[in-house]
Formats: C-alpha cells, sequence, structure tokens
C-alpha cells in the first residue's frame, strides 16, 4: 500500500506498524471524530466477510481494559484490485513487550504484572467462552496505562477445531501447548499453558522450551520435563510456582486465568479487572413491599398521559387552559398597573423625596457642624480668653470697685461681697465669650 490512502473517505492510513502472513496493521486517523486508530486489513481471501465479521464480533463482545477495543468494520473498494474488509480499532500507545524483551529479562515485579494483566484480559475472553490461540510478546503493547492485548483475530470458541484439512495447527510454535499436537481442540488451558511461556521468558529472558523443528514445517512436542526458572533475587516462591503451573504437561493441572491473575497481582500488590464469574439474581421482593403508586409508575407505559382521552381528561384539560390564560391576563394587567406606579412614584422621587433629602441632611450636617464648631471654639476661647478674662476680673474690676465702694461697705461686706461680685463678673464673661463663640461658629460655616 501507499503512503496516505483513505478508507471511505474516513480514515486515513498513516503509516505501516505490523505486517503479517494475512493482514497488515496501519497506525489511522479518524477523520470523522478526530482521533488517532489502529486499522488492521485483511489480505483478500476466498472464504468471503465471514472470518472478518467474526474477529470483529468477538473482540465487539469483550469490553476490558487489557483488551484493544473495536470501534468499526468495513470494505475498502481498491481501484487495483480486489476489496478488502478492514477492522478499525483503538490504537495502543506504546511497545511491544517483544521489543522490550529484545534488552533481556524484565524486573520481576514488572514481569508480574504485566502477566497479570494479560492473564485478566484472557479471563473476559475465557467467560465468554473463546480462546485467543495466540498469546505472545508481539500480541502484548505496554501502554502508560497498563496492558493491551491484541490480534483476536485468530480466537475461536473453546472446544473448537483449528479446521484446517491438512492438519496444520494456528499460533505460535514456541507459545503451543503439548495436548495441541496431539489433536485436542484448542481450550482456555491451551492459553493458559501460552501465558505461562510468556511468564518464564520475561523472567529468564529465554524460552522454557525451544522449539524442535522436524521436517518440513511440522514443530515437535515439547519436551515433558518440567524448565527450571534461574535464580532470580527477591523472586516470590508462590510466582515460580504458578509459572511452573501453567507449563504443567497435563491441562487440567493448570490453574486458571482468573486465579492466576490474582495470585500474580497479590505477589506485586497490584490490581486487576476481572470480570464477574455470575450475575448476582435479581432480588425476590414480595409485592406489597411496593406502594400502589411506585408499581403504577414503573408498570405503566410512558404514553399513558396521552392516551387518556376521556370527558374528564378533556375537560380538565380545557379548565386548565382556560385558568392559564385568565391568570396570564390578570398578571399582565397587574404588571402595567405596577409599571405606572413606579414611574409615578420615581417621577414625584426626583424632585420632593431629593429635596427632603437634601433639608435632611443640610439640617443634620449643619447640627454636626454647630457642635464641632461650638466645641472647638469653647476650648479655643477657654485657652486664649480665660486668663484675659481672670487677668481683667481680677485686677481691674476689684480695684475699680474697692475704689469707689465706700470704706464702711468693705468692712462690712468683706469676704462676702468680694465672692459674690466674683460670681457675677464671671457669669458675665462667659456670656460675653459664648456670643464671640457663636459669631466665630457662624462665619466658619
Amino acid at each position: 500500500m501507499n503512503e496516505e490512502r483513505r478508507l471511505n473517505d474516513r480514515y486515513r492510513l498513516e503509516r505501516r506498524i505490523a505486517i503479517g502472513g494475512a493482514s497488515e496493521v496501519w497506525r489511522g486517523h479518524d477523520e470523522t471524530l478526530g482521533r488517532p486508530v489502529a486499522v488492521k486489513v485483511m489480505a483478500a481471501m476466498d472464504e468471503g466477510p465471514e472470518p472478518v465479521l467474526a474477529e470483529a464480533r468477538s473482540v465487539a463482545a469483550l469490553a476490558h481494559p487489557n483488551i484493544a477495543e473495536v470501534f468499526d468494520i468495513g470494505v475498502w473498494s481498491v481501484p487495483e484490485g480486489p476489496a478488502l474488509r478492514y477492522i478499525v480499532m483503538e490504537l495502543a500507545e506504546g511497545e511491544t513487550l517483544a521489543k522490550h524483551l529484545r534488552a533481556g529479562a524484565l524486573d520481576w515485579q514488572i514481569a508480574v504484572r504485566v502477566c497479570a494483566e494479560v492473564s485478566a484480559a484472557l479471563a473476559a475472553a475465557h467467560l465468554a467462552g473463546l480462546v485467543h490461540r495466540d498469546v505472545k510478546p508481539a500480541n502484548v503493547v505496554l501502554t502508560p496505562y497498563g496492558v493491551k492485548v491484541l490480534d483476536f483475530g485468530i480466537s475461536i470458541m473453546a472446544g473448537s477445531q483449528d479446521g484446517h484439512s491438512d492438519g496444520a495447527i494456528v499460533g505460535t510454535p514456541a507459545f503451543i501447548a503439548p495436548e495441541r499436537f496431539r489433536g485436542l481442540p484448542a481450550a482456555p488451558a491451551s492459553d493458559m499453558y501460552a501465558l505461562g511461556v510468556l511468564l518464564f521468558l520475561c523472567l529468564a529472558g529465554r524460552l522454557p522450551f525451544p522449539p524442535l523443528l522436524m521436517s518440513g514445517r511440522r514443530v515437535a512436542t515439547p519436551p515433558a520435563e518440567p524448565p527450571r526458572l534461574p535464580a532470580i533475587p527477591g523472586l516470590p516462591s508462590e510466582v515460580a510456582d504458578i509459572c511452573l503451573s501453567c507449563l504443567d504437561p497435563d491441562p487440567a493441572a493448570r490453574p486458571s486465568s482468573f486465579a492466576t491473575a490474582l495470585l500474580l497481582a497479590d505477589a506485586v500488590d497490584a490490581r486487576v479487572h476481572l470480570p464477574p464469574l455470575a450475575l448476582p439474581p435479581p432480588a425476590d421482593e414480595p409485592d406489597e413491599a411496593l406502594s400502589p403508586w411506585t408499581r403504577t409508575a414503573a408498570e405503566a407505559p410512558t404514553d399513558l398521559a396521552e392516551a387518556e382521552t376521556d370527558a374528564g381528561a378533556g375537560a380538565g384539560a380545557s379548565a386548565w387552559a382556560e385558568h392559564q390564560a385568565e391568570a396570564r391576563a390578570e398578571h399582565q394587567a397587574g404588571a402595567g398597573a405596577w409599571a405606572e406606579v413606579r414611574a409615578e412614584h420615581q417621577a414625584e422621587a426626583g424632585a420632593g423625596a431629593w429635596a427632603e433629602h437634601q433639608a435632611d441632611a443640610g439640617a443634620s450636617a449643619w447640627a454636626e457642624h454647630q457642635a464641632d464648631a461650638g466645641a472647638e471654639a469653647w476650648a479655643e476661647h477657654q485657652a486664649g480668653a480665660g486668663a484675659e478674662h481672670q487677668a481683667d476680673a481680677g485686677a481691674e474690676a476689684p480695684a475699680e470697685y474697692q475704689a469707689e465702694a465706700p470704706a464702711e461697705y468693705q468692712a462690712e461686706a468683706g469676704a462676702g461681697a468680694w465672692a459674690e461680685h466674683q460670681v457675677k463678673a464671671g457669669a458675665e464673661a462667659r456670656a460675653d465669650h459664648q456670643a464671640e463663640a457663636d459669631a466665630v461658629g457662624r462665619h466658619r460655616a
């Protein structure tokens, strides 16, 4: 294929990211939804669209966070060749496990976590009755959000034969379970054997049983003797036991995908998503526990109110419409009267209320100013004029009085008359000072 091909004017193929014997996988872009996708384009086959539809439907039924989601399926009409079918899937952003293993074995904790999530994805497939048949590092992608198991294209219903007349076995030789070489059908246990090989490869950096080639394309059955894991510092013994149990030649001795996912996740304190084994049965509630209203609301059709056409319903609807019209007219009339009153009030308030406010504010301000000015002027007069007044009253007035008063009066009045004169002189001086202070306050105002 050439670059920048488009499928049905929606999916733009950007670059090829994988190629196999029967398909190519491209990184594409969904022009309608504006998102990156993976597009798997099938090679032209004589079987027709059934295999492609079967793969798409199988994966679409597996809603699991560790399985790449299927978005669309279609036919691509190629001008220079036969029509090609394609599947549009979720694009798993990351590197395949095969690429990570080129540098050797993984840290045992990472290896265990990866295989726990792969086992959880297999558990979802096994619950749906599907067997993957090709669990291997190239079909496992490590993304920033976890593991994605790809390529359910050769998945098959559990218990089904491969269907090849020449007896060929579908899968990758190093990951095919021993019983498959004996002609037994694919089963969840055969996927668990492949998971055991995958876990061994991640921990040890090598395969437990290198495939032994015979004549032609046939592959020999793996040896029956159990493999041995190399010494790995810190690896829990239960992880090694799970790995070797998955590689057991007896399918019945291998653990299930559910148990393996839980045990591996527990070994590294991780969390995996496992589908429920069965839905809880519905709770049997007695009819008396529900009120009549609740039962009627739950069982009544949604168009019950519209379907009611008897006379009572029609009269009620008509009366309600009439009431609505009267209430609306009354409200509008009241709103208009209120608008007139409000306008009139604003006009009157604009002149009268403002004048009244000015008068009140002026009187209040003037009273406040008078109090401040009076207190200030009085304090000033007390300080400045007090000394002068005392000098005048205490020297001139006593001297003048003493000069004019006859000696006989001075002798008789003595201290009492002088005290009375002091009181009168002080009152007069305070009255004079108050008049001066009032004049000063009015001048300042």
